[in-house]
């Protein structure tokens, strides 16, 4: 028996909502427009004891980095260091200091990552209507530099999927939707509000270290939120703005009904305006919620400024 045909993101995203003109023409920032300062307050008061967390996974870690498949983890390079000076070929100045120097080769999005509202599209639009040609050679429109500019800060609440499904780590393409965030929230005694900030444990990233790289690209395929009508229209009338997860690509990579790959990022993101952040450790933060059962918090990120960029390294912080 022939499957059936998987649908192209037109026809599967027909009637999906979109936020395009709600911010005016030149908006580049989408859902972080929800973001107000009565948001950065809200998640303010939710500060109770000063505990503070730093969710970026190290950089250049001897034993890789967790990135999507087809890209690098980012490579360090010495260029001065004790070592020339021994040479005699150290940088000589007045007085004798000597020091070191490095550089870093890096796909942008080969860390902790916010992406562009402009890092995926498809017909020939990104987020608000902007021709998809605006992206030749460099993302003219809905680079991460807005985002990197305005800075994302607000109340952010942490779903503990892994946690609550009784797993260190969920199954590759293990998939659950928004009715299990809700569930989730239910369970360790809080409710999602308007305007949050989710961040979604599945523990994916924290197994990354422990796992043969030959068995963790092995078919890759991540577990992840899985696409339907119902979780957009939830992410719309919710007002989410901003998807933070320990995965790769913040959703299911192959949408199990559908056959499509990664259609949240267009459902969400490119439709909605939706700031997806991905690669982000969450397993301390996790561990410690799960112990003073505070799972709401001030979350706060502002990724590099990159000009025109498709996406740039962060290092979010959450104060409990």
């Amino acid at each position: 028996m022939s499957k059936a045909p998987v649908p192209t993101l037109v026809e599967l995203l027909a009637d999906s909502p979109k936020n395009w003109g709600k911010w005016g023409p030149d908006d580049e920032v989408g859902s972080l427009n929800y973001l107000d300062d009565a948001q950065a307050l809200r998640g303010a008061s939710e500060i109770k004891s000063g505990k503070t967390f730093t969710l970026q996974v190290q950089m250049g870690h001897p034993d890789g980095d967790p990135v999507w498949p087809g890209r690098t983890g980012a490579t360090r390079y010495n260029i001065m260091d004790r070592g020339n000076y021994l040479g005699g070929n150290g940088v000589v100045f007045d007085g004798a200091m000597e020091y070191a120097d490095d550089v870093m080769i890096m796909f942008l999005q080969g860390s902790s990552q916010y992406d562009a509202l402009g890092h995926v599209w498809y017909g020939d639009q990104i987020y608000n209507g902007y021709p998809a040609e605006t992206t030749t050679g460099g993302l003219k429109k809905c680079s991460v530099l807005p985002i990197a500019e305005r800075g994302v800060v607000g109340r952010g609440i942490l779903l503990d999927i892994a946690r609550y499904r009784g797993k260190d780590v969920l199954g590759r393409g293990e998939t659950f939707d928004h009715n299990d965030l809700m569930a989730a929230a239910k369970s360790q005694g809080v409710e999602i509000q308007k305007r949050d900030i989710l961040l979604v444990r599945t523990g994916w990233i924290g197994a990354f270290y422990t796992t043969p790289r030959e068995e963790f690209y092995k078919d890759f395929i991540e577990p992840g939120l899985t696409y339907s009508p119902e979780l957009v229209s939830w992410f719309h009338e919710m007002e989410i703005p901003n998807l933070v997860t320990d995965t790769i690509a913040n959703e299911v990579t192959t949408d199990p009904v559908s056959g499509v790959v990664l259609p949240l990022h267009s459902a969400l993101m490119r439709n909605l305006g939706v700031t997806f952040t991905e690669i982000i450790a969450l397993d301390a933060l996790a561990e410690d919620c799960a112990k003073d059962k505070q799972y709401t918090f001030l979350y706060t990120a502002a990724p590099l400024k990159v000009v025109q960029g498709t996406g740039a390294p962060v290092n979010p912080i959450v104060v409990k």
